[in-house]
């Protein structure tokens, strides 16, 4: 994984940006949190962390958004989380899943299929409409397709081993119960706050409602998968407000 500082000025505060699959820290580098500094993490064909900067910072602000939120979960279990505040964003803790995630046949036949030309069909499926396409265009990460296909293949692969291959019809089904019961164990995690897009086509919005059930605070919002103005909120804006103010933004975007 890495982990990229977007501003390093030595703050008393950290956010820390859990992006997607396929990202980088292109289309988020054009934020400026207030008085923090600002790191953003991808690339998850290894999932290695250097958990030392939770020891550098007062607060630990965590923004994790699509796969993001999977990786983000698997830090976050292992750490104290008396100075943290953690948001999710159209992800899932359970990103292969065909009541929580992205359903496994789905996620095969992406993988599968995957070109240059369907992954850009499938970046248009993120947004809302031609014009937040476009805009994404700009900022598009520039990351290599091969590292791209590789990093779909290798998070399926990772996941797999650490919670077990349930279409493996070679697996006892037991085995499988006690690999997700130990996975459960070490990793769950429910984040403070858990925003849905119901317009979200990459991953089933009813299923991500399923997995954050136990969240502090469920959101269901109007956005699609990438969402720029939330994006804006959650990784510059939020951070500016009172404590008020942010609970009265995040009831008012509330369309439940």
């Amino acid at each position: 994984m890495k982990q990229i500082y977007v501003i390093n000025e030595n703050q008393p505060k950290l956010l820390l940006f859990f992006a997607g699959w396929a990202a980088d820290e292109t289309p988020f580098k054009q934020y400026r949190p207030k008085g923090m500094d600002y790191m953003v993490c991808y690339d998850y064909r290894t999932l290695d962390f250097d958990l030392s900067i939770f020891d550098r910072y007062r607060q630990v602000n965590v923004v994790a958004w699509s796969m993001g939120v999977w990786a983000g979960s698997l830090i976050l279990s292992q750490i104290p989380g008396d100075k943290i505040t953690s948001i999710s964003f159209n992800g899932s803790t359970h990103p292969i899943d065909d009541q929580e995630g992205i359903p496994l046949a789905t996620y095969q036949a992406t993988l599968d299929g995957l070109t240059p030309a369907s992954l850009q069909k499938f970046m248009h499926r993120m947004c809302q409409d031609s014009n937040a396409y476009k805009a994404l265009m700009e900022i598009t990460p520039r990351r290599n397709f091969e590292e791209i296909k590789d990093e779909l293949k290798r998070i399926k692969e990772q996941y797999f081993e650490m919670c077990g291959d349930y279409s493996d019809e070679s697996i006892d089904d037991k085995v499988i119960d006690d690999m997700i019961e130990k996975y459960i164990d070490k990793y769950e995690y429910n984040y403070d706050y858990a925003l849905i897009g119901k317009n979200d086509r990459i991953i089933p919005p009813e299923n991500q409602e399923i997995n954050h059930e136990e969240a502090a605070n469920l959101i269901i919002t109007d956005c699609a998968h990438y969402d720029e103005p939330m994006f804006r909120f959650l990784l510059q804006d939020a951070w500016e407000m009172p404590i008020d103010d942010f609970l009265w933004h995040l009831k008012r975007m509330c369309i439940q």
